[in-house]
């Protein structure tokens, strides 16, 4: 993609963020084609809102390219949260288990190996709250929810957990709740069985853009995958062990 047609699908995006109007998808001529274009949208539209990053959602699927999404500050809230709706219509949640980097990881030559990444973050049980910019209807290409920082719309968390290396994350016990009842509940679930592996690839990702820094976030993937509930929810969820983090969509 040349780096005006960066901007402009950059430019609908920041104008959907900010009306809260859903986009169809982007126009086929801005849709990004690898994921470095995907991301490239996500580095425009940043500049375009001004914002803070605060943290990250990130990805790395086996035998596949790492990626990541954006998280804004004043999106990042310590649970228990209340969240008007209008902030997040679709009322998206997923359990995850998210690190808190406590130092900066500045840009060097060398890769973060995962014991470098390990001696400097915290593990906290959070809940990624989830809203596209897109009408979530319509047929969208995984590219395209890339350039929209996969559908990240915030994240509640719990307080972090310096003691989190005891844990078997693989295997950890996460409940969900809603509305008080059970929701869900199972063992392990993680996209690749290891979000600290996740952590380790956000950091490297980032070397590129001065490396991460002391208080950001990364959310590592959903144990529970992706629901939509509804105004006027309330859903909690506890990972054994680490702690719990709560949510209400308020209408």
């Amino acid at each position: 993609m040349h780096q005006f047609e960066i901007d402009k699908a950059a430019a609908l995006l920041a104008k959907a963020r900010r009306d809260m109007v859903p986009l169809p998808g982007l126009p086929v001529a801005l849709q990004p084609k690898t994921i470095d274009e995907g991301h490239a949208i996500q580095d425009a539209t940043s500049k375009a809102l001004g914002k803070l990053i605060a943290g990250f959602k990130a990805m790395c699927p086996p035998g596949q390219q790492p990626n990541r999404g954006i998280l804004y500050a004043g999106t990042i809230h310590a649970s228990p949260c209340a969240l008007t709706s209008a902030t997040a219509p679709q009322c998206g949640v997923e359990a995850e288990v998210a690190f808190v980097y406590r130092q900066n990881l500045p840009d060097r030559a060398v890769p973060y190996s995962r014991n470098e990444v390990a001696a400097v973050v915290d593990a906290v049980a959070a809940i990624e709250i989830v809203h596209s910019r897109y009408d979530i209807t319509k047929p969208l290409s995984n590219l395209e929810k890339l350039a929209d920082s996969i559908m990240n719309a915030g994240l509640v968390h719990d307080v972090p957990n310096a003691d989190w290396r005891s844990l078997d994350l693989e295997t950890i016990k996460v409940t969900m709740t809603v509305n008080g009842a059970p929701f869900k509940e199972k063992n392990g679930g993680h996209p690749i069985n290891d979000p600290l592996a996740v952590a380790v690839e956000m950091a490297n990702m980032w070397r590129s853009k001065g490396g991460v820094r002391a208080g950001q976030i990364v959310t590592c993937g959903s144990y529970t995958g992706l629901d939509y509930l509804k105004p006027g929810d309330t859903c909690s969820v506890t990972f054994a062990g680490l702690g719990s983090a709560t949510v209400t969509f308020t209408a």
